[in-house]
């Protein structure tokens, strides 16, 4: 089942091979994600989720073996016309990963502005404003208002994440792409990373790799289960969890195997 029809499609994949050398990593995928909802990215290690979702800005490009084959729409934009810059696509598409990687030798506030002043910005009103804003966004304000010239690093691990967050909204994309944001953390800390994917879905698009299945059904709106590099199935995380249509899926989020 795909998206509501009076849902706007955010990212609409059609064919979608990845190639890295001879060996097909992806496998003609198609899928069309939903614009402000999250979608969940579940199945084995392996299977091709983190390759499909560095599709989804370029990233998988900065391998030099990489080969790629089908289309990529974001929001009716063709990201891979010979025209468009990778930075550009990147601008659009953030993305956080699974471990948490601050600029070490920046302040909390640097490392949330990076991009902006990479982008050029230097008027300090503008990005002192930005700053506040996407750590607001990112849950974090609140605990670092008082430790902006802080180095990042001594920020626990948890904050460091939503830091990172931070830094990937300060330069407003539309697409958030998350790769296992709270496998490295507590419980604790991934309860606010789960809350706030909830909270951000209300202004972006949110696409989530996870390997916990408890996460997928709580933080999202679709899931899509990815095997041996194709998608086996997609729909409203809800039917996923509770009557898939494929027995891999079945077999896969009951546990049986993966």
């Amino acid at each position: 089942m795909e998206p509501q029809a009076d849902q706007r499609i955010a990212l609409a994949v059609r064919g979608l091979s990845i190639y890295f050398g001879h060996h097909a990593v992806l496998k003609r995928v198609t899928i069309d994600i939903a614009a402000r909802a999250v979608t969940a990215i579940i199945g084995p290690s392996g299977c091709g989720k983190s390759t499909f979702l560095r599709a989804l800005n370029r990233m998988h490009e900065l391998n030099p073996d990489a080969r790629r084959e089908g289309e990529i729409r974001l929001f009716g934009d063709d990201i891979y016309a010979r025209e468009v810059e990778p930075v550009v696509v990147r601008r659009r598409v953030g993305m956080v990963f699974q471990k948490s990687n601050p600029f070490p030798t920046m302040s909390v506030a640097e490392n949330v502005t990076v991009g902006l002043r990479l982008n050029g910005m230097r008027d300090k009103r503008l990005l002192a404003e930005r700053t506040e804003a996407a750590l607001r966004m990112a849950a974090l304000w609140d605990e670092v208002k008082d430790r902006l010239q802080a180095p990042a690093v001594s920020l626990s691990g948890g904050q460091q994440q939503r830091l990172c967050i931070a830094r990937a909204l300060a330069v407003q994309p539309e697409v958030l792409l998350m790769d296992e944001p709270a496998s490295a953390l507590d419980p604790l800390a991934t309860q606010k990373i789960e809350g706030l994917i909830v909270e951000l879905k209300k202004k972006y698009t949110i696409v989530l790799v996870t390997h916990n299945m408890q996460q997928a059904a709580r933080a999202s709106d679709f899931t899509a289960f990815f095997y041996l590099g194709e998608l086996v199935e997609f729909g409203p995380t809800t039917k996923m969890f509770t009557n898939p249509a494929q027995k891999r899926t079945e077999d896969y989020v009951t546990g049986r195997f993966g």
